[in-house]
């Protein structure tokens, strides 16, 4: 075989285009990256946060604000071992047992802040898992929509501490009447919520998928899930505030350890720093929680463009 004949079987050298960008890129360029596109909102957040607290701490110096009533945030945040001793509630609160006993300060902390979001999480979890459900099938079948539909705006106006007789009523104390409360507290919302998103699905959308001859059921499942997903997520978001506020509620009825329960103990010792010191925390907390969600968010509607505002271009 001569050399010409070699170099025609010699399959061609790959492009430098067609090597996949993932191969190219290392995670140290990677990671630059995403630092640089995080930097700007990061480096905005402690300026409002900084200046929040600066207006605060003026106020303090200035003499306007009281110390006892309300404590600066260097006073409250600076002494964090001396707060952080208060979150052993479950031992505190126990006939007979030595409130030095049990986890250390920075332990019970965290098995505090942990049990909160838990009680959270689930709540949510659970409250939109059945929200979602209900509300398509509200909307899938006439006969559903018609028995339960009225019953849920009847219900949805009603404050969730209503419910907190009811809760303890059915689960006692523990973990289950906290999670009840937040889902009971999310649940309606959340159906009315699904049922609007339904609503307001593009019409064009459904009908191309009828001309295509999809049926009914492959409509909901390619069409219109897909199509509310966006707005779901948004009303999740919105709700999971709701779900940081009913927690704390729920845990004042003897769950044992919770955000809520220390907050009650800053309460009936008159305890300032202490009240503030959770508020900064749960702050933290849902800030976190807020950020988790939104990342979930572009995880999974990887189509949608970021939203930034429509008038910061004018």
């Amino acid at each position: 075989m001569t050399d010409a004949a070699i170099a025609d079987h010699v399959p061609p050298a790959p492009k430098a285009s067609a090597v996949p960008k993932g191969t190219a890129e290392t995670w140290s360029t990677r990671l630059k990256e995403k630092l640089a596109e995080a930097a700007p909102r990061i480096g905005w957040t402690l300026v409002s946060v900084g200046l929040f607290a600066g207006i605060w701490e003026l106020l303090w110096a200035v003499g306007v604000a009281d110390p006892k009533l309300l404590p600066p945030p260097h006073v409250f945040l600076g002494a964090f071992a001396d707060q952080a001793k208060f979150f052993n509630t479950a031992t505190r609160w126990s006939i007979g047992l030595n409130p030095a006993d049990g986890p250390t300060p920075r332990q019970a902390l965290f098995i505090t802040v942990g049990a909160t979001m838990g009680r959270v999480f689930s709540g949510l979890l659970i409250a939109s898992v059945l929200a979602v459900t209900v509300g398509v099938l509200i909307r899938y079948f006439h006969l559903f929509e018609k028995l339960t539909l009225p019953t849920i705006t009847l219900l949805s106006p009603v404050s969730p501490i209503a419910w907190l007789p009811v809760a303890i009523f059915i689960f006692g104390i523990g973990n289950a009447p906290a999670i009840f409360m937040v889902v009971i507290a999310l649940f309606f919302h959340m159906v009315l919520g699904t049922v609007a998103q339904i609503d307001g699905v593009n019409r064009n959308l459904i009908n191309v998928a009828r001309t295509m001859g999809a049926t009914k059921r492959q409509i909901y499942l390619r069409v219109i899930v897909p199509a509310i997903l966006p707005g779901l997520l948004m009303v999740l978001r919105l709700n999971m505030f709701g779900a940081w506020m009913v927690v704390l509620i729920a845990e004042t009825t003897g769950v044992g350890y919770g955000l809520g329960q220390v907050i009650m103990l800053a309460r009936n010792t008159f305890n300032p720093s202490l009240v503030f010191f959770c508020i900064a925390l749960i702050g933290f907390l849902g800030f976190a929680s807020d950020w988790i969600l939104r990342m979930v968010q572009k995880r999974i509607l990887y189509w949608v463009p970021e939203t930034t505002g429509v008038l910061r271009g004018l």
